[in-house]
């Protein structure tokens, strides 16, 4: 059986970072993926996903200083869902993608980095859970990626 999540997104905010009794690190972020169409009119549409994600130990250590909201990150993982009780005594329900790997995809050549726009959603937008809204014509702004490849032969795809 195969339980694995991979993910190339956006930071909501920066990595909480806790140090549990027992001395183990744990982090914990959101990760915004988007995903683009063409709806029946031709406009184009962004759906924008948020994910929980938690690192432990040293991946929790390396995310603390690596990784900052708007971060372009790669993560790969376990899907895991969990139940707890809050303070009301109300049982809640989790999903979160534990990593057992990540890569910050950002380049800080020159101080820039790529992946980053200025219309990337904000921390509000995760707390309300409700996609934000962007421009989604398609302007330079936009912090989707899209690739022609059209003129790629088979033998030149990586898998």
């Amino acid at each position: 059986m195969v339980n694995k999540v991979i993910l190339i997104g956006n930071l909501g905010r920066d990595p909480e970072v806790r140090t549990l009794e027992s001395g183990a690190m744990v982090a914990k972020f959101p990760v915004a993926t988007n995903e683009n169409y063409r709806d029946k009119s031709g406009e184009w549409q962004t759906i924008t996903e948020w994910h929980d994600v938690v690192v432990w130990r040293n991946l929790a250590e390396r995310a603390e200083k690596s990784l900052q909201k708007g971060s372009l990150v790669y993560i790969e993982g376990k899907l895991t869902h969990r139940k707890y009780q809050d303070n009301n005594g109300i049982d809640r329900y989790v999903t979160e993608i534990v990593a057992n790997t990540f890569r910050a995809l950002d380049r800080r050549e020159g101080g820039t980095r790529s992946g980053y726009s200025e219309n990337f959603p904000s921390e509000d937008a995760y707390a309300t859970s409700t996609p934000p809204s962007r421009n989604t014509s398609g302007d330079q702004g936009s912090s989707s990626y899209t690739e022609d490849i059209s003129n790629v032969e088979d033998d030149d795809l990586p898998f």
